[in-house]
């Protein structure tokens, strides 16, 4: 899991912390402010063999984060319970037989 975050921080950071700027700083409009940055976000660690296998191994908690946080717009840190699920279920997906080798970013 550590190489899972790792990756995502190595090669989303950018991405990460422009997302989560724009949602701390648009608490009741964040979800169409935002929604560009949060694609962005999603194109970045959808590249990655580690990530997609974490999603896929915890989709329903990532669901579930992604549903409180359209439900408590203007409280999204209501959600972090949700967030805390999605991790703890991130921590025990079986990362064996996956690359996690860095993914070469285009220049």
């Amino acid at each position: 899991m550590q190489a899972a975050m790792d990756i995502t921080a190595k090669f989303c950071h950018k991405e990460m912390e422009a997302y989560g700027s724009c949602v701390a700083s648009n608490p009741s409009t964040w979800q169409q402010k935002c929604h560009e940055l949060k694609m962005k976000v999603s194109q970045c660690t959808s590249s990655h063999p580690v990530i997609q296998k974490i999603r896929q191994g915890c989709s329903e908690e990532f669901v579930a984060f992604e549903r409180c946080l359209r439900e408590n717009q203007d409280q999204p840190t209501s959600c972090s319970p949700h967030v805390a699920r999605f991790l703890g279920c991130a921590e025990t997906v079986d990362l064996s037989g996956v690359d996690t080798s860095p993914v070469p970013q285009p220049s």
